[in-house]
Formats: structure tokens, sequence, C-alpha cells
């Protein structure tokens, strides 16, 4: 049975589920491995962020993201619940992707990419980087899932247009 360890800190909360089942490697279209058991059971972390303390959503994106990562037959390994609005930094974003770049996570689920990505150039790059690493994405709201081969593709798509909107930025100076 796993192990529960809570850990608060501040406005948020993280939880870490840990299992000692033994993992297996299992290949994506950019030649990284993904990590998975026997039963192909990811380990999926769920990021749930508002802007305000007077937002009330954050019950509700996590009870999506449960259900979601249930019906897929993932584990949630960590639960991360963020509060800021268009911080430059948010901590708990990155403690999630050191997670994804320690390879401690197979999937990173978000309800909606606006509370992901704070500018389209930084949620191209993290995409790209979470792909380039063999950790999946999803994001519920927009049917968005980076653990199939045509949420890949849309991906490689998004940066095409993300680049030739910074094209025409520089244009106009």
């Amino acid at each position: 049975m796993p192990k529960t360890k809570s850990v608060k800190t501040g406005k948020t909360n993280s939880s870490k589920l840990t299992s000692s089942k033994p993992k297996t490697a299992k290949s994506n279209l950019a030649g990284t491995s993904l990590k998975t058991s026997p039963a192909s059971q990811l380990n999926a972390a769920l990021y749930a962020r508002i802007s305000t303390h007077e937002q009330q959503t954050l019950p509700m994106q996590l009870k999506q993201m449960r259900e979601y990562a249930t019906k897929r037959g993932w584990k949630i390994s960590h639960k991360i619940e963020e509060i800021g609005s268009g911080a430059k930094t948010r901590p708990q974003r990155e403690e999630i992707l050191k997670l994804a770049r320690q390879r401690k996570i197979d999937v990173i689920i978000v309800w909606r990419l606006d509370r992901w990505g704070r500018s389209v150039s930084d949620l191209i790059g993290t995409l790209r980087e979470l792909t380039d690493i063999g950790v999946g994405f999803v994001s519920l709201t927009e049917a968005l899932d980076l653990t199939t081969p045509a949420g890949r593709a849309m991906t490689g798509m998004l940066a095409v247009f993300a680049e030739f909107e910074r094209d025409i930025l520089r244009e106009r100076y």
C-alpha cells in the first residue's frame, strides 16, 4: 500500500504518494523513454492554480484532474495547488518541472493551459522541454494530451505558430 507524505508551505499544498513498484521503459516519439509499470501505469502530477483567494475553482480543478487520471489508469504521485496571479516565478510550478526533469513523474495534468503557462512563449517552451525529456502533459479543458502521437503533433504545430508570432512582432520593430 502506498505511503502518503504531505507537505504544507504557506498558501500552497503538495502531497506525494510513493510506491515501490518496479518500472519498465517505454519509448515515446522523441526517442526518450517513459517510465511505466508492467501495467503501463504512469505517475501523474496534478497542478491546480488560481489567481486570487476569492476564486473558488481549486476543488473543481482537482476533482476533474483526479477523475481523468483514474479513467486513464494513472497513479497520482503528486498534487500541487498554487495561488498567485501573473507572477514571474511560480515556485510550485518550478517544483513540478524539477520532478519532471528528475523523471519522478511521467505526466503533468492541468485543468486549463492558462493555469500552466504565463505566456505563449513560456507555454511552448515548457511543453517542448517536457516532450524532449519524455514527460507527458495533459490540459483537460483544451483536450491537449501529449501522451498521444496526435497530442505531440499538436505541440509541434503550436510551436510553429508561436515562432510565426515572434517573427511578425520582430518585423514590426
